[in-house]
Formats: structure tokens, sequence, C-alpha cells
């Protein structure tokens, strides 16, 4: 049966591997990067292995999210279901940048488009047999959610916003699982470990020597692609899970609270409410009322 895979992230690295991986097996694979150069010669790849029809690239910047809703539609207009949605794009930035919709950047690129992809594909998953959302993003991690400057306006650094960003969507995972009781998806919050792929990103001198020697001890992407493929073929029963590798963990614990989880969903609902609406400013903290999210103090 023919089988449709979105993958984010999907011209690099663990991304491209999973797109690689269910193409040569003969399933619809529907890639979604930033570099046009790069989804170009993946779909040159795919044509010279005789599946130019099976192989489809969007180009788009998901830290945009005009992007990630054209990302949507677009797929929601081609597709009559999705079976898999691979959410692979992450992109570092050593220091702060804010995006011309006025949002920090890893917070756009790295949680709010992970959002508005989970929540904007969520029917076309339902129309599929077993779906499941892979979220690669690290979860458990110890980073620090910091409730009043999401953005981390004040105090920014990028490893920072990475670890905050996980955190972020452990509870992205939480509430989407939790808004949708009885629901056939399958949301994998997953964390890879330390993979040697292309570290997309814009790093200083510095903290790139660091990551240079990151890469040089890290797991090779195929060894990643081990549990990554185990648990697309044979997603979980339950509703929510995570894994360290394929070591299971407890979404159940600390970093999972649900009432968390639901502030979260608030928060950003209302944050895209109020960009929809034209008035939404570099935004601060989740505890502001609604008027309020989206200004910078």
């Amino acid at each position: 049966m023919l089988k449709t895979y979105v993958i984010t992230g999907g011209t690099d690295g663990i991304g491209r591997a999973i797109a690689d991986t269910y193409l040569e097996r003969g399933q619809e694979v529907v890639v979604v990067g930033r570099n046009a150069g790069k989804g170009e010669a993946w779909l040159d790849g795919a044509r010279q292995r005789g599946a130019a029809a099976r192989a489809h690239f969007i180009h788009a910047d998901l830290s945009r999210l005009a992007d990630t809703g054209a990302v949507v539609e677009r797929i929601r207009s081609s597709c009559a279901q999705v079976d898999a949605l691979v959410l692979c794009a992450r992109h570092f930035r050593t220091t702060r940048a804010v995006t011309a919709d006025g949002f920090e950047n890893t917070f756009a690129h790295f949680y709010l488009s992970r959002f508005v992809l989970s929540h904007g594909l969520a029917d076309l998953l339902e129309s599929a047999d077993a779906p499941v959302i892979l979220n690669i993003a690290g979860p458990g991690g110890e980073g620090e959610i910091c409730w009043e400057d999401l953005q981390l306006a004040r105090e920014y650094d990028g490893q920072r916003a990475l670890m905050q960003g996980g955190r972020l969507n452990d509870l992205l995972g939480v509430a989407f699982a939790d808004a949708r009781p009885g629901t056939k998806v399958r949301y994998v919050l997953l964390n890879p470990g330390t993979v040697s792929t292309s570290f997309s990103g814009q790093y200083t001198p510095d903290v790139m020597a660091r990551i240079d020697v990151i890469r040089r001890s890290a797991q090779p992407v195929h060894e990643a692609m081990v549990p990554i493929v185990r648990l697309l073929d044979a997603p979980p029963a339950a509703p929510l899970s995570a894994f360290v590798r394929d070591v299971p963990i407890s979404p159940h614990g600390p970093g999972f609270a649900i009432e968390e989880a639901r502030r979260l969903h608030l928060h950003t609902t209302r944050l895209l409410a109020d960009w929809e609406t034209g008035t939404t400013r570099e935004a601060s903290g989740a505890g502001k009322s609604r008027t309020h999210i989206g200004t910078s103090n």
C-alpha cells in the first residue's frame, strides 16, 4: 500500500536519510527544506532512481509562518492522507535574530513551525491507517523554560534557545495528545543522540571549532537511522511516547507536565491568532494577557 511521508529538513542529514529510505521502498515522499539547490539535487537523485513521480520538494523557510502555512496548504491540496510527518528541521544561531514576522528565529523555526505542521496536518494524518508524527527534538532534556521571556529577548544564548526548544516540543507532544482523545495519531518524541550531520546553523569560529570536534566523535547517520525506521514502521501503541535513541523514557515525568503543556498550547494559539490578524510584534512572555502577546518591552 502506497504511503505518504512528509519530512521537514529532508534535504540533508537524518531527514534526507529518512526521505531516501522510504523513496527506495516505493513510498510517496514530500521533502520540505529551505535550500532550493539541495532540494533540486534530491529530486535529481530521485529521477536517476526512476522515482521522480513519488518525490516532491517544497521550498520553504520554516522560520516564516507564511511559508509554514503555505506548506500545510500545499500538502492539503495534493495529498489525501499523510501516514507520517517527520519533523527534523533545525537551525542553530549563535547570535539572536528576529524573523520578519517578529519572532525569535529559533523559537519560530524549531517550535512554532512544528506546532503549525502538527495541528495543520492532523486531519490528513487521521485519514491514514496507522499515522505517526515523529518529532526529532531531544525529549527529556534539562533545558529551562523561561515562561516570562520565551523568545529570550533579555538573555539569549544559542544553546539555551535549542535546549528550551526541545522542552517546548516535549510539551507540544503532550498537548497534541491531550487535545485529541481517541486519536489514531501516534506522537513520538525522539532524541537521536549526537549524530554526524551538517549541523545547520550560524556559528562563531570558536563554536564551529567545538562543533567540528563533536562531529568527529558523533554516531554516523546510518546508525541513528535504526531506531528511527523502527518507530516509523511500527509506531508505539500509546498516543504519546518518548525515546532517547532506542530507549523509551516516560512522557509523564516533570518535563511533560500537562498543566505546562496546556499553558503553552494556549499561549501559542493566541500568538498565532494575533499574527494572523496582523497585530504581532516581537513576543515576550507567555504570562502576558492576549493584548500584550507579541509586544516587546
